[in-house]
């Protein structure tokens, strides 16, 4: 399979992608682990307006394979909860990366996007060469 990895997202080592947009951060899980994880069953997360910290986890995934927790690549505060994929996980594993996203968060003031990876390099860490 070919994996998208566009230019304009960060990712973090537990395969979540953050997209900034007007000083909020986006939030999904990348087209890579999505395919890893097989046909999704269920999606479970965290309500509008918890304050999570770093590396918090805040939802899980649930596969025909397995069930992964979703880990906040930043602390912040929830804004935006995306139901739809609550409500229909097919969403989560047919578009990832547009309509499947999860969070919506305000961080706090002094996260830093560059601490995460680019697209090459978490595409040279998951896809060998």
């Amino acid at each position: 399979m070919s994996y998208k990895f566009p230019n304009y997202l960060k990712y973090a080592d537990t395969h979540e992608y953050v997209k900034e947009e007007n000083g909020l951060l986006k939030i999904g899980v990348s087209e890579f682990a999505i395919d890893q994880l097989g046909d999704i069953v269920f999606v479970e997360l965290v309500e509008k307006g918890a304050n999570l910290q770093k590396g918090e986890t805040f939802g899980t995934i649930e596969s025909v394979k397995a069930v992964e927790e979703v880990y906040l690549p930043f602390t912040g505060e929830v804004v935006s909860v995306n139901d739809a994929v609550i409500d229909n996980p097919e969403i989560l594993q047919n578009d990832p990366i547009g309509d499947g996203w999860l969070l919506i968060i305000k961080p706090e003031q002094n996260f830093l996007l560059d601490e995460l990876m680019n697209s090459d390099e978490y595409k040279s860490k998951v896809v060998p060469n």
